[in-house]
């Protein structure tokens, strides 16, 4: 019987028990889930309700930080990212807990200096159990100091190698670089291959695991995938039959579109084969499943325009953790009817850029560049990142550099100095490590905003995304934590009917009550009035934005 793996167990404990397992284990990726279809609008409460029989049902590990999440949940105001670590802890004690980090650029969009991101991992570390992280080019050295401080802290590490197709991505290619990998890391890792865009043939995954396991036969693997084609259930399969030990998956009655495919179709399917889902309850996961179609409909708004599984994503190769949110930006910037369009033209960018990895901060590269090109003319207005990326600064190429005529637009675009491209990539092209950031003085500026002592964790948030984080902060300090409001009420529109009634529990389980009085508009002004926990409060919103325009209900 395969043994169940839980946060009792040390690192050297759980690979020990994955390279005697027959059987395969299960990561569940609430947060890519959240990210690919909700748009990672997830509430923590959610989080919650479902936590009990999630942590009955046996997953190796829940997916529930990193990437996009940590910015998105400071921006919409939805929690503290430390917050929704140390809830996820306290309702699941037993699972694992995992995080996406996106190497050199943490959970952000550019390079972070060493030291700053060498203090982030230790933070995180503190709750992150599970490290899963990746680097857009697969250039190993932007994620050595990710590797070292999750190592030194003791917790698992899952190095990526972003896997895409086309005649470069051979498995000797990624052999390569699983060995580069290996020889910063040792032999004491779980190695994940991140098919961030759902890509390739089931045949084809199982050919690139075999190739890596023909070189390294003692090397614990893991596969993440997207099922924006509808065929990562294939894929997976395949993976664990060509002996793949551990898959991120999703529930059944939540998600499974862009995000992971279903756990409990994958573990139908394999039992066909004779492969058994280490530690696994099926009554429980089903029962997680009962639990999310509710909250599914909560998050529906949130959810992609664009509707349905998408083969075609094997020319535009978009991760689909930006699926949703490209739609959603296109809806919002009046140019989705151009969708086609730029889809098709994401598809060229990324070959003419160097056929490299999808998936962020990459994937905002490309999509950026097509939305330009089909707006405004072909490179015709290049951002910076774009010409960061020719010039080398995010790491070397891995394959081919742009055609000159593309440098050319790109390179020499508002120069008013008149350089050629030759010469800017002469002169200025190569990688350029960030200087260390002095934190101390840091810390200084934001204790200056905030009025008030800066813990590390505020810092570590703070020094990635500045502008959100003490807005954010900001916003606690005058509101509290209005994520312990259920997310059927966070997310209400259309306002409250006196006489309504909100009962809750805070994080120590201690019940509240809220009981709406009325709601009146006064001019531009909406006064509702409360009793919260038998204290009276009258709240005032203004219903108009700067500029006379109306606020979003």
């Amino acid at each position: 019987m395969e043994v169940r793996i839980t946060t009792e167990m040390g690192p050297a404990e759980i690979l020990d028990v994955l390279r005697k397992a027959d059987g395969y284990y299960l990561c569940n990726n609430e947060r890519d889930v959240s990210q690919s279809d909700f748009k990672n609008r997830l509430m923590p409460m959610t989080t919650a309700r479902v936590a009990p029989y999630r942590e009955a049902a046996g997953f190796f590990s829940l997916e529930v930080s990193g990437g996009a999440s940590i910015h998105v949940d400071l921006m919409r105001k939805q929690v503290n990212p430390f917050e929704r670590l140390r809830l996820a802890r306290k309702a699941m004690p037993r699972t694992l807990l995992q995080a996406v980090c996106r190497g050199a650029n943490l959970y952000g969009y550019r390079h972070y200096p060493e030291n700053v991101i060498r203090f982030t991992v230790r933070e995180f570390a503190k709750y992150v159990d599970v490290w899963r992280v990746y680097d857009f080019l697969n250039h190993v050295p932007n994620m050595v100091p990710v590797f070292e401080e999750v190592q030194k802290a003791g917790r698992l590490l899952l190095p990526s190698i972003c896997f895409s197709t086309g005649k470069e991505h051979s498995d000797q290619f990624y052999v390569r670089k699983v060995r580069e990998i290996l020889e910063v890391t040792g032999p004491d890792v779980i190695v994940s291959i991140k098919n961030h865009s759902g890509l390739g043939t089931p045949k084809r995954i199982a050919q690139l695991v075999e190739a890596i396991r023909s070189e390294f036969p003692d090397l614990i693997l893991h596969y993440h995938g997207c099922n924006t084609d509808g065929n990562d259930i294939g894929r997976m399969t395949a993976a664990i039959m060509a002996g793949v030990k551990l898959c991120d998956v999703a529930d059944h009655g939540y998600g499974s579109v862009y995000g992971q495919a279903p756990a409990l179709t994958l573990i139908q399917t394999l039992e066909d084969y004779g492969k058994r889902a280490a530690g696994m309850d099926i009554k429980a996961l089903i029962k997680c499943s009962d639990i999310l179609r509710y909250e599914r409909s909560i998050y529906e708004p949130f959810e992609s325009p664009y509707r349905g599984h998408d083969p075609t994503v094997a020319r535009y190769k978009l991760t689909g953790g930006a699926a949703g949110s490209t739609f959603e930006q296109a809806e919002k910037g009046g140019f989705l009817d151009r969708m086609p369009d730029i889809l098709e033209e994401m598809g060229n960018v990324l070959t003419e850029l160097g056929n490299w990895w999808c998936v962020s901060p990459g994937a905002q590269i490309v999509w950026t560049t097509a939305v330009n090109n089909v707006l405004y003319g072909r490179y015709e207005r290049p951002t910076l990142d774009l010409k960061n990326l020719i010039l080398g600064r995010y790491g070397p190429l891995p394959f081919y550099d742009p055609q000159e005529w593309i440098c050319e637009r790109v390179l020499e675009y508002q120069r008013s100095d008149g350089k050629k491209w030759h010469k800017v990539m002469a002169e200025e092209g190569g990688q350029v490590k960030p200087r260390d950031a002095d934190l101390e003085r840091e810390r200084a500026s934001l204790e200056k905003e905030l009025g008030r002592p800066a813990t590390d964790e505020e810092l570590v948030l703070y020094l990635q995304h500045p502008f959100d984080a003490v807005a954010f902060f900001r916003f606690v300090a005058r509101y509290g934590k209005t994520w312990l409001l259920p997310p059927e009420i966070w997310f209400r529109r259309g306002g409250f009917e006196g006489g309504e009634r909100i009962v809750m529990e805070d994080e120590y389980g201690v019940p509240h009550r809220i009981e709406v009085i009325s709601t009146r508009r006064v001019g531009k002004t909406v006064l509702t009035s409360l009793v919260i926990d038998h204290s009276f409060h009258t709240l005032s919103v203004n219903t108009e934005k700067e500029g006379g325009e109306p606020a979003s209900p």
